[in-house]
């Protein structure tokens, strides 16, 4: 299975955990000039900006630890083109990672707040 494989996988499956946890998808592979967001939700009337990273095994780091620095700033230029763009700036917002590990059982590791603005 490749890298492209792999992560459209993981965003399927954590597109499905986020729906039987009761948040609202507005967006998938949200695409400006500056980058993509893999998922944009919302639940609570907070606007959630998701980060899905997928593996296979443990080789290179956690999933999470592929979203550097570099990674973290583009995704809040594009969140920030986001907001403008559907002009929701009275919202909260907030930056969640899901790892996605994709072994013989799959499983989800969700962290809410993973990086601020």
């Amino acid at each position: 299975m490749n890298n492209k494989i792999s992560g459209d996988l993981g965003e399927g499956l954590a597109l499905d955990f986020l729906e039987k946890n009761k948040y609202r998808i507005l967006e998938t592979n949200f695409t400006s000039r500056t980058g993509e967001i893999d998922i944009i939700a919302e639940k609570d009337k907070i606007i959630v900006f998701v980060e899905v990273k997928s593996r296979r095994n443990l080789k290179y780091g956690r999933p999470c630890e592929a979203v550097t620095k570099a990674k973290i700033k583009k995704i809040i230029r594009v969140a920030e083109g986001y907001i403008m763009c559907k002009n929701i700036e009275d919202r909260q917002y907030r930056f969640d990672v899901i790892e996605v590990f994709l072994k013989e059982k799959v499983r989800i590791n969700h962290i809410e707040d993973a990086f601020w603005l």
